[in-house]
């Protein structure tokens, strides 16, 4: 068993931005010489979120962020009020989306399927230096001779 962790390093502007991060991880996969195991892909911030989904302009620059501001509207959350910070809607899309994604690892490389991608999602106000941790566990099969 391998157990193999790596740092991404981000930044962020203001607002929903998706930034597809999955030849990072492929590169993050590639580095910890499992061939068959898992890898879990994890932002530690309550204000982004990790998601597998097609990374096509249209849907992550206009359809997601149009979504989210009609499911989860921006002001009049409690957090705003005690914090002053205006971002309460951005805890509660993240806590919706969630911070994680485990994608399986097969012959070396994430088993995705032909339109997903690994995407980091930024949800707060304000623009951010951000870290996705990515561990990857797992067998690294037979040892070259």
């Amino acid at each position: 068993m391998v157990a193999h962790h790596t740092t991404i390093a981000l930044e962020t502007r203001a607002g929903v931005q998706a930034l597809d991060i999955t030849e990072r991880v492929r590169e993050a996969i590639a580095a910890s010489g499992v061939r068959d195991g898992l890898a879990c892909v994890f932002t530690p911030s309550s204000t982004s979120a990790i998601l597998a989904n097609e990374f096509e302009p249209g849907l992550m620059t206009t359809d997601v962020p149009a979504a989210l501001e009609r499911l989860v509207p921006a002001g009049g959350y409690a957090h705003d009020a005690r914090w002053g910070d205006a971002n309460g809607h951005s805890h509660v899309r993240a806590t919706f989306l969630g911070p994680s994604l485990t994608v399986p690892v097969v012959d070396g490389a994430p088993a995705l399927g032909p339109w997903q991608q690994i995407v980091f999602l930024e949800l707060d106000t304000k623009p951010r230096r951000r870290e996705v941790l990515v561990q990857v566990v797992g067998d690294p099969g037979p040892r070259a001779k």
